[in-house]
């Protein structure tokens, strides 16, 4: 479902059904002359589109920090925003969730998760946003001072039951670590994501222009190992966001 085409009866059905409600993050960047500049958010929605009226999709966030270690921006189509920038609106935007009702709230990030635990400046950006607002907002609700205060004694035993408001917004990368699934930057791996996902966005023929090194692998793609690829995330995606049974 996407939570622009909801109205708002159809918003609280779907908040008092506990359904999760997802942010796809991405960024425009270079991949090659072979794909398109919005691999990174394409391979979110791909995949969020498979789980159907399990989740309420919010509109994408397409403007990510894309960083110019893969390309300029000159006829890239590389649109670099800084993560100080994106701080701000996104801790907005969660904050108004918030305040909405808003309790299973998901962003979902493909950009530079390779190494997830450490962080960088997207999803950075979109993790303390989260943090920030949630603090604001249970400030507003609670007071200063809301967790010292003396109901909040059993807070620890209240996160082991998992009412803990900081699992009010998480943020995940697409895939789990480990994934046996080729993590690359326009190599075989997203090539073959986006074989399967867009098939009509990839000119396979043109991967060899620029002689790029991490275009060497693409050849290797095809929409088998796509489809592979999306349904090792899917599974991620279904135990991230509580789906699993």
């Amino acid at each position: 479902m996407q939570f622009e085409r909801m109205r708002p009866d159809q918003l609280q059905a779907a908040i008092q059904a506990g359904l999760p409600f997802v942010l796809p993050i991405g960024v425009m960047e270079y991949h090659g002359r072979h794909l398109p500049a919005g691999v990174d958010l394409i391979a979110v929605t791909g995949v969020l589109e498979r789980l159907g009226d399990a989740i309420v999709v919010l509109p994408p966030f397409a403007y990510g920090a894309a960083s110019h270690a893969v390309a300029g921006p000159d006829g890239t189509g590389t649109l670099h925003v800084e993560a100080n920038a994106i701080l701000g609106l996104a801790e907005s935007l969660f904050l108004a969730l918030l305040r909405g009702g808003f309790r299973n709230v998901h962003g979902i990030v493909h950009h530079q998760t390779e190494n997830f635990v450490q962080g960088m400046p997207t999803d950075l950006a979109f993790r303390l946003a989260a943090r920030n607002a949630i603090f604001r907002h249970l400030e507003e609700t609670r007071g200063v001072g809301w967790w010292g205060a003396g109901e909040m004694r059993d807070y620890y035993g209240q996160q082991a039951q998992g009412a803990d408001p900081f699992a009010w917004i998480r943020i995940h990368p697409l895939f789990p670590a480990g994934a046996e699934f080729p993590f690359d930057h326009a190599g075989a791996g997203e090539t073959a994501l986006m074989q399967a996902l867009a098939p009509e966005t990839v000119a396979l023929d043109r991967a060899a222009e620029g002689g790029h090194w991490f275009t060497e692998t693409a050849g290797r793609a095809t929409p088998e190992l796509g489809a592979r690829g999306v349904e090792i995330a899917l599974a991620h995606l279904r135990e991230r966001l509580g789906l699993v049974p």
